[in-house]
């Protein structure tokens, strides 16, 4: 027998496990293990727990139409996970495991005490590299050492990429009934917190999401995926995150409909799976370096910087009522709706790092438990590169400036009134400096003045890090 342990690759198509297992003509049964306790600890945001439960739900149903049922248990953490895994292959008679590769910390110590129970049943234990197009140590410089440069790695990921392309694989034929005599679901997991009118979970649907924007929507990617109001990008990130679609599906798709072209990355479609190589730079590192699942600066050098913590400054932020009104319209974006387009994440955390010196883990931990895409690997890729302290980052005295970030991405406000509606009487062209404008005419809104002058906060930053 065959056990496919499902965990951030919640699909049936273009998955190895279910595929090797299906080739070794034996009966197949699958594994889902909820770990909320875990989750909380890593502060996942419950927006995706619901994603995540909703998705595993659609996932038993599409497991049953193969014949394949589908074994839901809830444990605490992911140390309990080996209590699960030695119940199963003690009830049935397995041979092997198959799973998709997590390149963090916890989850390679979890799935080397897996590995080692196997051992003593004699159980294999295979890892699949399917959350990424190419494995980690596939992309690496002559000597075999990783790259920490984005643009030498998208280069050599190409390389790489052509010389051996990867294919999609096909979901799998239904096998045999098979009857289990064991309580496939411990309880219903799902949850009604938050609405997921707009997070389809059903994979059909989610894939042919993928297709539309693949055929048409990518057509004006370049140009509109730096404007929150308009609706540029893909918001495929949550689907990745969890696996209801895999990247190589995403670049193959792309490839399907626009050729050899998808890698001019001066292109719509070529700037779009530049985005996926990120991804994958991103999940290179962590798996090269496990520093960065302990939450240390790349830069050792800007450990020691003295951030000012200001706790009031940082809760204005995280209400989005800093007085910027780019910023803060961002952060009721990802308050209300547990997603933030990415031109604003990289505003917000330019704010709250360099405007605010705040450690940018604080920020980092504070999208994790907001967002319905969160993805470790990304999301501290992410803050590292806009605090400076990342491979490859951005330098320590790039810091945006939040009035003019907005004036550019935009301009006439109508982002900024969707979300701060007290602004919506201040006219267009002094959207984003409410407060000089109420200043000139002695107006009085429900909106905070700024809560730190850029320039001079700006100063104090690049003294900080030149400390």
């Amino acid at each position: 027998m065959q056990l496919v342990w499902f965990r951030n690759d919640l699909r049936t198509y273009d998955h190895t496990g279910l595929a090797l297992a299906k080739q070794s003509g034996e009966p197949i049964i699958a594994v889902y293990i909820a770990t909320p306790q875990q989750w909380k600890q890593h502060k996942m945001a419950s927006i995706k727990t619901q994603l995540i439960y909703s998705r595993v739900d659609s996932l038993s149903q599409d497991l049953a139409k193969l014949n394949i049922p589908l074994i839901i248990k809830v444990v605490d953490t992911y140390s309990d996970c080996i209590y699960v895994m030695n119940e199963l292959i003690e009830k049935f008679p397995i041979k092997s495991i198959h799973v998709s590769a997590e390149y963090e910390l916890n989850e390679i110590n979890r799935d080397e005490c897996v590995e080692q129970m196997c051992q003593k049943h004699q159980v294999k234990f295979h890892q699949h590299h399917d959350s990424v197009i190419l494995p980690p140590g596939s992309v690496v410089k002559n000597d075999a050492s990783p790259y920490c440069v984005f643009s030498a790695f998208r280069k050599k990921w190409l390389n790489v990429f052509l010389n051996k392309p990867v294919t999609c694989l096909q979901q799998i034929k239904p096998q045999a009934k098979i009857e289990l005599n064991f309580d496939l679901n411990t309880r219903d997991l799902i949850t009604a917190e938050h609405d997921l009118t707009q997070w389809p979970t059903q994979q059909d649907v989610v894939l042919n999401k993928l297709r539309v924007f693949c055929s048409s929507n990518v057509s004006q990617y370049k140009n509109n995926r730096d404007f929150p109001e308009v609706d540029g990008t893909s918001k495929l990130s949550p689907y990745l995150s969890i696996g209801i679609i895999s990247p190589r599906q995403a670049v193959n798709r792309m490839m399907a409909e626009h050729g050899d072209q998808v890698f001019n990355f001066d292109t719509n479609e070529g700037t779009w799976v530049s985005e996926l190589i990120w991804r994958e730079f991103y999940r290179h590192l962590c798996f090269f370096y496990p520093e960065i699942s302990k939450r240390k600066s790349v830069k050792t050098k800007f450990e020691s910087i003295k951030w000012r913590n200001q706790v009031e400054e940082f809760s204005s932020w995280k209400q989005g009522v800093t007085g910027y009104p780019i910023v803060d319209a961002a952060m009721r974006q990802l308050n209300q709706t547990g997603w933030m387009h990415n031109r604003l994440r990289m505003i917000t955390a330019s704010f709250l790092v360099k405007d605010l010196q705040v450690d940018w883990r604080w920020g980092e931990d504070y999208f994790m438990s907001k967002l319905i895409d969160g993805d470790y690997a990304a999301n501290n890729g992410g803050w590292q590169w806009c605090a400076s302290t990342g491979h490859d980052s951005a330098p320590y005295f790039r810091i945006f400036n939040p009035t003019t970030q907005g004036q550019k991405f935009d301009p006439d406000g109508r982002f900024i009134k969707r979300y701060c509606p007290e602004l919506g009487s201040i006219p267009d062209k002094h959207i984003h400096t409410p407060w000089q404008y109420c200043d000139k005419l002695g107006c009085n809104i429900n909106y905070p003045r700024p809560i730190v002058d850029h320039k001079q906060a700006r100063e104090i930053t690049l003294s900080l890090y030149k400390e």
